[in-house]
């Protein structure tokens, strides 16, 4: 790779790393709007999670990435010196607390949204009015309900209320949210799951023992563990929400940078290695 191509090729990444910061402005403004719905009274710090998982979760998810940047791509063996190397761990271990306590957040927003009774005695949404009442549009997306739109929500004849909350579904509504619950459930935990290989990957590295059979079945895993984050992206993809899809597909692409690095990293360990022998 040439000078010239070397360039861009950072700036695409850096790039895909700004974009990802980025999107968690797009995240922290969506679940603004639900959380104005779905906590009227204000949300308790013990429900700050459940309000704002994906925010807090891409939040903590960008910084981890810098981290595993520096780690493997922009400081040298000779820059890990002990307060260097204390700092990247800590750093890195409070982005794990915080991912671990998101992922408790889409669990919770899972339990939420399968929490529905249904509104007895309601056969049409215009039946609602003049009540204050929002249809789900989609997972964590509501529009209010007014006289020039109860028509066009649903021509069901029976809908259900996530309980607690003045807003409303019909049945199919209802199973397309808790399934889109559950692959923010799945991709979390995949992602953790990516996380844990890739830190066994880059100590394995650093000691010289990414090799071999280790090697193999770190492959063997990531390949069926991206392969599930794409069928996750996908899946947002075609059910149209755009944010989630978008942000998945950068954090595929930024993953495979770092996958780069390890690489690169590697490459560079043999090749000193070789020089040392002859």
């Amino acid at each position: 790779m040439n000078v010239n191509s070397r360039r861009l090729y950072q700036a695409f990444k850096y790039t895909v790393y700004a974009l990802l910061a980025f999107n968690v402005y797009l995240f922290f403004d969506e679940e603004l709007a639900a959380a104005a719905l779905q906590f009227p009274n204000g949300i308790a710090l013990v429900d700050i999670i459940e309000a704002y998982s994906a925010t807090i979760d891409t939040f903590a998810w960008v910084i981890l990435l810098l981290m595993f940047e520096l780690e493997t791509y922009v400081l040298e063996d000779e820059d890990f010196t002990r307060p260097i190397a204390w700092t990247l761990h800590g750093l890195r271990a409070a982005c794990y607390a915080f991912i671990v306590y998101a992922f408790y957040g889409y669990i919770q927003n899972l339990l939420f949204v399968s929490d529905t009774v249904s509104l007895a005695g309601i056969a049409n949404l215009c039946e609602l009015l003049p009540g204050d009442w929002s249809w789900a549009e989609t997972l964590d997306e509501y529009a209010r309900i007014t006289a020039a739109n109860c028509g066009n929500w649903s021509d069901a004849g029976a809908f259900v209320q996530f309980r607690d909350l003045p807003a409303v579904v019909d049945a199919a509504g209802a199973a397309e949210i808790i399934r889109l619950a559950w692959v923010d459930v799945i991709n979390a935990g995949v992602w953790l799951l990516v996380v844990l290989v890739l830190e066994i990957d880059v100590r394995l590295q650093e000691r010289n023992r990414y090799e071999g059979l280790a090697l193999r079945l770190s492959n063997i895993a990531k390949f069926l563990l991206y392969s599930t984050l794409l069928l996750a992206a996908i899946y947002w993809g075609v059910k149209g929400d755009f944010v989630d899809f978008w942000d998945a597909f950068l954090w595929l692409v930024a993953f495979v940078f770092i996958e780069m690095n390890v690489f690169e990293w590697r490459q560079e360990d043999k090749a000193a290695a070789a020089t040392e022998v002859t």
